[in-house]
């Protein structure tokens, strides 16, 4: 989304396992973020315009080889930076100040003594509670910056050169361990660098759909709709930018969740009196997927499937005059970031990004593309959107499809949705639903013995998976009380045939991903 210069931010990404969190927390003081690699020259930085750059941490010393550099023209466009971690410690080595090995380092919640609650510190008490995470510390500020305070050992965990509007910390706070850290990265941005919080709901809804009325123009376009808050928040924009000239596809490939089609139904074509085409497709689906395992292999196929019948619909809405040239997807930021972006690892191909053929026939509209998940239900409440869609966990655009670990057949696909349902349902109950990020069954598509009455079983395992998260960057599993698993596991074993085991999946990610494909 374009921003003008007095109300963005580029965040520059020193390889930090922080640094979305960084454009998340700017975002919450209503400051448009995007981020950005450490490569980008100072021409490019100054053809952004942004108001404000941050500098992220990183896991090198800044004089290990290979470190990663600036272009230090970049320090000369007058532009407002602020350094955390490595960033601080790149600013004090560039701009003559010293970083050295100590040998000791600072990791998890240290005491920040503030000697100047001035500057970027202004108003902060003699001490507080700061998260660190360094080996290297910075012994003396840049040449023309004041030490703001200190650390057992880190010299200097903050300065500040207010006549060139050049920050550092030494600690992250862009973390919650960090005490006030919401409140120095707000204060950055609004008093030092005087950006102007004007990145809200209303505004991005009004830059989208500004953008969407360009892109489109009085051509038609598809929606398609997935059942999840992503696609729906999407169709909704698309909605108020071109009305009727949208049409929106729910393709029930026979891999979605219990009663996805009736809530899709409801919401869209008699609540928001969109134009519906409902398709069932499950039958092609399990006959594309037959004796397929392969992760990847699946995800392509549900992905280039579902193209496929989005091209045969546009057909027959084209038939006799001009059809439909745009296709809208609720591609979010994390799904960009996840399917390989420069700089990032490809860690599995998403369905909106990574899964779709290179022959496609239509031209992507994707307005959610760099939002997070909580901007995107917030977004989706200012739209008008029921709260049971808006708050409804993520879904994978494969479905099921990545949650049978084996070959996807129907039999197997109605057992896990009807386990699926019976998670969700406990959930709900214990009132847990909105505090997860997601809760879900997984079936591997192996059997097990068990013994149910005076007989022999030989039926699927299901494994119950619950995670929390904030971004679904990183995720931990969810200490659910021992009696709520009991139910959901007596409920799986006595109300779903098929299933005689019931396991419980406890890896954060990483290591592991939140889906099991």
């Amino acid at each position: 989304m374009s921003q003008s210069r007095s109300s963005s931010v580029l965040v520059v990404d020193f390889g930090a396992q922080y640094a979305q969190l960084i454009a998340r927390r700017v975002r919450e003081a209503h400051v448009f973020s995007e981020i950005v690699q450490h490569s980008i020259s100072a021409a490019d930085v100054a053809a952004k315009q942004p108001g404000a750059i941050i500098f992220s941490g990183g896991p090198k010393s800044v004089y290990e080889p290979g470190a990663h550099d600036i272009d230090p023209a970049i320090y000369d466009l007058g532009i407002p930076i602020l350094g955390i971690c490595y960033g601080a410690q790149l600013l004090a080595r560039d701009l003559g100040g010293e970083v050295v090995a100590t040998g000791k380092g600072e990791y998890g919640r240290t005491m920040l003594t503030t000697a100047s609650a001035t500057s970027l510190l202004a108003k902060w008490p003699a001490e507080s509670t700061v998260w660190m995470s360094h080996g290297d510390a910075i012994a003396s500020a840049p040449v023309g910056a004041v030490a703001l305070a200190s650390c057992p050992e880190a010299p200097v965990a903050a300065f500040a050169d207010d006549e060139r509007r050049i920050y550092g910390v030494q600690f992250h706070p862009e973390v919650v361990h960090s005490e006030r850290g919401q409140e120095l990265i707000a204060h950055f941005l609004h008093d030092l660098a005087g950006l102007a919080p004007t990145w809200t709901n209303v505004s991005i809804i009004e830059s989208e759909v500004e953008k969407i009325r360009a892109q489109i123009g009085d051509q038609k376009a598809l929606c398609a709709l997935s059942g999840g808050v992503d696609s729906a928040v999407a169709a909704a924009m698309v909605t108020k930018a071109i009305g009727t000239q949208l049409t929106c596809v729910f393709v029930d490939t026979g891999l979605m969740r219990s009663n996805e089609g009736e809530q899709i139904e409801a919401t869209f074509r008699e609540q928001f009196g969109v134009d519906l085409v409902h398709v069932r497709a499950a039958d092609r689906y399990f006959e594309a997927l037959k004796g397929v395992t392969d992760p990847e292999a699946k995800r392509k196929i549900i992905g280039e499937l579902f193209i496929r019948i989005f091209e045969e619909v546009a057909r027959d809405l084209g038939a006799g005059g001009e059809g439909p040239k745009f296709l809208v997807q609720g591609t979010l930021y994390p799904d960009v970031i996840e399917s390989g972006s420069g700089h990032a690892a490809n860690i599995k191909s998403h369905h909106n990004v990574g899964g779709l053929p290179e022959d496609l026939d239509f031209e992507l509209c994707e307005p959610l593309r760099s939002l997070f998940k909580d901007e995107v239900r917030a977004i989706g409440e200012e739209l008008g959107l029921p709260e049971s869609l808006v708050w409804r966990q993520p879904f994978p655009g494969p479905g099921l499809g990545v949650r049978i670990i084996g070959e996807v057949t129907p039999e197997r696909a109605e057992i896990l949705r009807n386990a699926d349902a019976v998670v969700i349902d406990e959930i709900k109950k214990a009132g847990l639903y909105r505090e997860l990020w997601q809760s879900f069954a997984v079936m591997p598509a192996v059997r097990t013995v068990g013994v149910m009455g005076d007989g022999r079983t030989y039926a699927y395992p299901i494994v119950i998976r619950a995670v929390t998260s904030d971004d679904a960057m990183t995720a931990d599993w969810a200490r659910l009380p021992y009696d709520l698993i009991e139910t959901i596991a007596n409920r799986l074993i006595n109300e779903v045939d098929g299933v005689n085991r019931v396991a419980l999946d406890v890896t954060s990610k990483p290591p592991g991903t939140i889906e099991w494909e």
